[in-house]
């Protein structure tokens, strides 16, 4: 070495190691950007698109007698929420392709817990799930990165069903009888049973 340390330049980009990716996550600016466009395409080209046609299927049900309208208000209160769950509608209809663009992005640790996550459902057969308790003990004592969800997925073993009986003498709860007690109260609401 001649005395100097080596560093890297300043305008390398170093992926930084994926953390555990929480409510205290902070997005780099790549995935700030990508959220942002992903609101802005949501919003445009599914939320927009789908609040109007329901407010239009709204309207025409209205005017043809099928729906009907409020005396005091007329169409507006249906039409407001044909158009509000629309509008929900086209959000959580862009979710997956949201994801997707997440997953594509190099050097983000979101995308890569996305891409664990996916990966792991993908190997996984089907089969039943539980969510696993934050106190369950963690064997290694590291967590590898993934999202939360992924991480707190645990395949359960595979039983069979157990066949119902369907037979009066096993199915039947025991200790109650069908004998009524009935009660009776004078005026004063003294009671007595027969």
């Amino acid at each position: 070495m001649n005395g100097r340390a080596d560093f890297q330049e300043p305008s390398a980009e170093v992926p930084r190691p994926i953390t555990h990716i929480g409510p205290d996550y902070i997005p780099t600016e790549e995935e700030r950007r990508l959220f942002a466009e992903c609101s802005d395409e949501s919003f445009w080209f599914r939320s927009v698109p789908l609040a109007a046609t329901s407010m239009l299927i709204t309207q025409g049900l209205i005017s043809k007698g099928i729906l009907s309208s409020h005396p005091k208000y007329g169409s507006i209160p249906k039409l407001i929420f044909a158009c509000i769950m629309g509008y929900f509608a086209g959000k959580l209809s862009y979710v997956k392709t949201c994801q997707e663009k997440f997953r594509n992005l190099e050097n983000s640790p979101l995308g890569e817990a996305l891409r664990l996550a996916q990966a792991r459902r993908r190997s996984s057969p089907p089969g039943h799930y539980y969510q696993k308790s934050k106190y369950d003990s963690n064997v290694s004592g590291q967590s590898f990165g993934t999202s939360p969800a992924a991480d707190n997925i645990e395949m359960l073993p595979h039983y069979e069903p157990i066949p119902f009986s369907s037979s009066v003498n096993e199915s039947a709860p025991t200790g109650i009888t069908d004998h009524i007690v009935q009660v009776k109260v004078n005026k004063y609401g003294d009671t007595w049973d027969e």
